[in-house]
């Protein structure tokens, strides 16, 4: 047995319509459909609900759920807002530069471009306060990944034992990216 591929991946939004219509504008995501009840399908529990669907592009979806009668939205004090995002690959640098200055000329707050190594990404916060990354491959991405693959076990075994960052990829970081 062996997935397919991810169907979607679901968040919670402040509002339905004003996530759709930023994704739209800010990020050209095409709304899919909607699905509106008044019980939970899977625990029949009584809750209405509002849940959007969004085309990330290449089969990709990225759903929302408006839980109007549930206590505001909020964040998991012990982790760090920088841990949990999302992030979409773009095609390439010029499209990466080009998603930053439509963001920036929006209004939103962009951080980066940060050079991952295998990859280069911005970041910002979408108007429900979820992280997003967009990202586009380095040029040397297909030798930076095999480097990586080739140590990913060591790796995670150094983590396991220690808890301590492992220095078998410290070349992803041995140059600054300009830019």
């Amino acid at each position: 047995m062996k997935t397919e591929r991810i169907h979607h991946v679901a968040y919670r939004c402040k509002d339905a319509k004003e996530t759709v219509l930023w994704y739209e504008k800010m990020l050209n995501f095409k709304f899919q459909l909607a699905i509106a009840e008044d019980r939970v399908p899977s625990t029949k529990e009584p809750d209405p609900y509002m849940h959007i669907f969004l085309d990330a592009g290449g089969g990709n979806v990225l759903a929302f759920f408006e839980l109007p009668t549930k206590p505001p939205m909020g964040r998991d004090p012990n982790t760090p807002e920088w841990v949990q995002h999302i992030a979409f690959r773009v095609k390439d640098r010029a499209t990466l530069l080009a998603y930053k200055a439509h963001l920036e000329a929006q209004g939103v707050s962009v951080l980066g471009v940060t050079d991952h190594g295998a990859f280069h990404s911005i970041y910002f916060f979408d108007p429900n306060g979820h992280r997003v990354e967009l990202a586009c491959p380095d040029p040397e991405e297909e030798a930076t990944i095999q480097k990586l693959d080739a140590v990913k076990w060591d790796m995670l075994e150094e983590w396991s034992r220690t808890k301590r960052a492992p220095k078998h990829a410290d070349f992803l970081h041995a140059r600054e990216f300009k830019g």
